[in-house]
C-alpha cells in the first residue's frame, strides 16, 4: 500500500473529538482519521454504484412525461420551502 501526506486542517474542536475517540480506540490520531476517511469512501461509492443501478439506462428527461402529469396544487401547508 502507499501512502501520501496531506496536510489537514481541522477546527479544533473536531481534531479534539477526533483525537478523545482515537484514544478510546486504543488507536492513533492519523489511524482513526484514515480508517474514518475510508468509511466515507466505501459509502460513498457504495451509495453511487447502488443509484447506478437502479437507474438503469434512465436519462432525466424520462422524468418530464411523470412531471408533465403532475398536479398544480399549491403544496401542503408546511411544505412550501
Amino acid at each position: 500500500m502507499s501512502r501520501t501526506s496531506y496536510p489537514l486542517k481541522l477546527p479544533h474542536s473536531i481534531k479534539a473529538a477526533a483525537a478523545r475517540l482515537a484514544r478510546e480506540d486504543g488507536v492513533s490520531l492519523n489511524q482513526w482519521i484514515a480508517v474514518a476517511v475510508a468509511e466515507k469512501v466505501g459509502v460513498a461509492e457504495t451509495a453511487a454504484e447502488f443509484l447506478h443501478r437502479q437507474s438503469g439506462d434512465a436519462q432525466p428527461s424520462d422524468m418530464l412525461a411523470f412531471l408533465d402529469r403532475a398536479s398544480d396544487e399549491p403544496p401542503s401547508p408546511g411544505d412550501e420551502a
